[in-house]
């Protein structure tokens, strides 16, 4: 058999792409993941953020108070009201990459969108795009297809107030079968209010506005849950809200011009550090930073000139400049607020001063169990570790995860067909403990729970976290959807904090197995399984298999569902308050209540 023969390369195979194929050919490079609209982060939403972000960066500079932004049938309108593209610059504006006004930090100060893709990623996405520049009496409206121009600008007579329209619909052949979930477009959207609160925005026909900005934010959240009455100051540069519940934990969330930082960065960081400091200067003490943090709700927002973020998904600040003015203006205005509320001051206190309490109690509870670990094993026991960790124990990366599964044989299936440079497994013993309305010592005294914590790296607090995504996997019966319930309970408790910064998620395995001689189809629900069967029973011996446990999948099978198309659902909270309820009345001692709603509940 003769060899194939080497492919020729030379000056016919270089290749140039223009601005909006390259976005087309790599659209996950520009807007991350791609995704149905089943998620909050999957691209159709980054796509919408990205023009509500130039209506956001006019208003941030004077011009338009109101965002108007329109969803039907899978088209979306932005228009704002600012000063509107120039005219004879909108095609540019909306398909030449690194073209625009936010490199001039005369007309933009404090933009997000700094480099110059963001408009001409929708365009290059979308299906149909549609562009109008409004400007003194006159429009331009540009038109385009898959990120091509279909006709010349047109440029015209207008009575529309200034402004811009975009409208586009995203490529089906990109995003295939998408919805957008009106749900997350409302938070995306309440999130901008809260950071503007002289702006007005619309969805359809709803209106969003908040007034009082970040203390708005933080009233939603806590609502009756806070102890004291929500701190609030807003500068030019800098806005927070701070208050206390009696929830375990620190909570945060932080913005940048406008976006949300979801693993905060040195503005974070450095308002952490400015709340220690004004606490120990007004009380004239020298508490420690989890005394005065744990419990904490706060929300900070800063505006800066030339952000630098750590990842491409702008998550995480990398500013270190901004860090001894941030302190300093957090210590000066909380310290003076103190001041001028003294009950305030005497609540929070007594908050830090029962922290610290109950803190010194938890030490001697805390070298106990590390005196007993010691002498019964040098790793943590059933964690087989991935090799990300094997060289420096503290680096969490972005692709690193641990699934939580319960018994050996799920964790041998997994084991055995893992990425083992990102994927860790840990083997649950049986049930963990109900640890809802118990006090923090109880992670301690528990076996099970301290080694979860042990193997996190969340044994002192949730900043320790080793892995990007911690993963429930239980079987999908009675008992493995209680040992979920169960470590729910554990991680809304304890460390609510894991849950509102998306780390963590529960597996979805099939439930059942349909094949002919042919075919073979795995189905996540009952209306699936009846398609599949109806779909391949004109073959020859049908068969259906249930899978009643992780461990009945064999490990060549398993690997197709903890790979790159692994089907993860994140647990999200909508709000913070209510968690408390939700967790007595499903995970509390009131048993009648419980058993009568599921029986006044059964499909």
């Amino acid at each position: 058999m003769s060899a194939k023969p080497a492919a020729v390369y030379d000056e016919s195979k270089i290749t140039t792409l223009s601005s909006l194929e390259h976005i087309r050919l790599r659209p996950g490079m520009y807007i991350g993941r791609l995704g149905n609209g089943s998620h909050p982060h999957d691209g159709i939403y980054v796509l919408v953020k990205e023009l509500v972000d130039n209506a956001i960066d006019e208003h941030i500079m004077g011009h338009g108070k109101q965002v108007k932004v329109t969803i039907e049938n899978n088209k979306v309108s932005v228009r704002d009201f600012g000063r509107g593209i120039p005219l004879g610059k909108v095609v540019d504006c909306v398909s030449i990459i690194n073209t625009g006004a936010k490199y001039n930090d005369e007309v933009f100060q404090f933009s997000i969108g700094l480099n110059g893709v963001g408009t001409k990623a929708v365009n290059a996405l979308s299906k149909s795009f549609r562009v109008c520049s409004y400007r003194e009496g006159q429009r331009m409206e540009a038109y385009f297809q898959q990120g091509v121009l279909q006709s010349s600008a047109r440029k015209s007579a207008s009575s529309e107030p200034n402004g811009t329209l975009a409208e586009f619909e995203a490529d089906p052949e990109i995003f295939v079968n998408h919805e957008y979930q009106l749900d997350y477009v409302k938070k995306l959207l309440w999130n901008y209010a809260y950071l503007n609160s002289d702006l007005t925005l619309y969805l359809n026909k709803e209106k969003f506005r908040a007034r009082k900005g970040l203390w708005d934010l933080l009233n939603k959240e806590v609502q009756d849950d806070g102890i004291y009455d929500i701190v609030h100051f807003k500068s030019e540069h800098l806005e927070y809200s701070l208050t206390h519940t009696d929830n375990y934990g620190e909570n945060y969330f932080s913005y940048v011009n406008g976006h949300y930082t979801g693993d905060g960065g040195t503005h974070l960081s450095a308002f952490r550090e400015g709340v220690l400091k004004a606490v120990n200067e007004f009380f004239k003490a020298s508490f420690q930073g989890p005394d005065v943090r744990d419990g904490i709700v706060g929300a900070v927002s800063v505006r800066i000139k030339e952000p630098v973020f750590e990842s491409q998904t702008k998550n995480k600040l990398g500013n270190t400049d901004i860090r001894s003015w941030i302190i300093s203006t957090v210590k000066e205005s909380l310290v003076d607020f103190l001041y001028k509320n003294q009950k305030v001051a005497e609540q929070l206190q007594k908050k830090v001063q029962s922290n610290e309490r109950l803190r010194k109690e938890l030490m001697n509870v805390k070298k106990a169990v590390r005196e007993r670990a010691k002498k019964t094993a040098l790793v943590v026991p059933k964690l087989k570790d991935c090799k990300l960790h094997l060289g420096d124990k503290d680096v969490r990366s972005e692709e690193s995860m641990v699934f939580l599964t319960e018994g050996q044989s799920a964790g041998g299936s997994l084991v055995s067909c893992r990425d083992v440079m990102t994927q860790a497994i840990f083997c649950l013993k049986g049930k963990p403990l109900n640890c809802w309305n118990l006090k923090r010592d109880a992670i301690y005294k528990n076996e099970e729970l301290y080694n979860i914590t042990k193997a996190l790296g969340i044994e002192e607090s949730s900043d320790g976290l080793r892995y990007n995504k911690v993963i429930i996997a239980t079987d999908a019966d009675v008992d493995g959807f209680h040992i979920r319930n169960l470590l729910l309970t554990f991680f809304l408790h304890y460390f609510e904090e894991l849950v509102l910064n998306g780390h963590i998620f529960i597996l979805e395995t099939p439930l059942f197995r349909v094949r002919n001689e042919k075919t073979t189809e795995y189905c996540y629900s009952e209306k699936e399984k009846d398609r599949a069967v109806t779909k391949l029973k004109k073959g020859k011996h049908l068969e259906i298999t249930r899978f009643k446990g992780l461990g009945e999948i064999s490990p060549k099978e398993f690997g197709q569902f903890i790979g790159p198309n692994m089907r993860l659902i994140e647990v999200e909270l909508e709000h913070l308050h209510g968690v408390k309820e939700l967790l007595n009345f499903y995970m509390g001692k009131n048993t009648e209540d419980r058993k009568r709603y599921i029986m006044n509940n059964l499909i």
